[in-house]
């Protein structure tokens, strides 16, 4: 897979990109991430990427042509997409989307905004990580690039934990826990030290609806509520509606 960004400010991204797994990844040539520096296709000596907008108004808008020039020099994979308040919103479905193909290509978008004759005549789409204001797109790249890359096969130490994860199944993730088996008082299910998988499945399945329908209910509404099936589920592990919110200190799971 293959993405590149532009951006006229690569020094943000480049550490963040260089690090982790997606650092590694890049490093074994797993994926192909390419930061552009918009100022390098400028053609005044002082390397303006912006001007003031026509019609007045304060800031600084992105000009056309360095973006344009950047684009059309280095042909990066499409779709381009220009990071904008207005665009798409991301998530885990659009990132596992993106991950099937070859790559793409992200704009960040700087200052109050961005010749719209680049949202026009360039870009083939918009992406928003929220609603909300940053400085720039730089932060909300990562998060796409982060988002993506780990769902390509080879970047992950063990591929089978991009499925089992919050959002993959349209709820949150149940909970975990490591050694030791007593801390401070506190116990790891004794479900989980069984040794039955079947029932440890059944469990960790359970957790998950009830931590989402506390949580976010939102999320078991967009995947039509609650089947039969898990309502008896839930029953069976005394998380029956209202229930407990599994993570809560409070509340102490059930592992009948």
């Amino acid at each position: 897979m293959r993405i590149d960004v532009f951006s006229v400010l690569p020094q943000i991204l480049e550490p963040a990109l260089s690090g982790g797994l997606l650092g590694r990844a890049r490093e074994r040539s797993v994926v192909d991430v390419r930061v552009h520096d918009l100022r390098d296709f400028t053609t005044d000596r002082h390397r303006s990427v912006d001007d003031s907008p026509f019609g007045g108004g304060p800031g600084m808008v992105l000009s056309a042509e360095p973006v344009f020039a950047a684009v059309e020099a280095v042909e990066p994979p499409r779709p381009l997409f220009l990071l904008d308040p207005g665009g798409r919103r991301f998530d885990q479905d659009l990132a596992v989307e993106l991950a099937a193909t070859a790559g793409f290509s992200l704009l960040c978008g700087r200052y109050e905004g961005v010749d719209e004759r680049v949202r026009r005549h360039l870009v083939d789409g918009e992406l928003s990580i929220g609603d909300f204001v940053l400085a720039g797109g730089e932060a909300a790249a990562f998060v796409i690039v982060e988002a993506v890359t780990r769902l390509v096969p080879g970047v992950m130490g063990n591929d089978e934990s991009a499925g089992d994860e919050s959002f993959t199944s349209g709820l949150l993730e149940y909970p975990h826990y490591t050694r030791p088996a007593e801390f401070r008082g506190w116990s790891v299910p004794e479900i989980l030290r069984s040794g039955d998988h079947g029932r440890i499945a059944r469990w960790r399945h359970a957790q998950a609806l009830a931590r989402t329908r506390a949580r976010r209910p939102d999320l078991l509404a967009a995947r039509g509520g609650l089947t039969a099936d898990e309502e008896a589920l839930l029953e069976s592990f005394g998380l029956g509606y209202p229930g407990p919110d599994p993570g809560n200190p409070a509340q102490e799971p059930s592992a009948p």
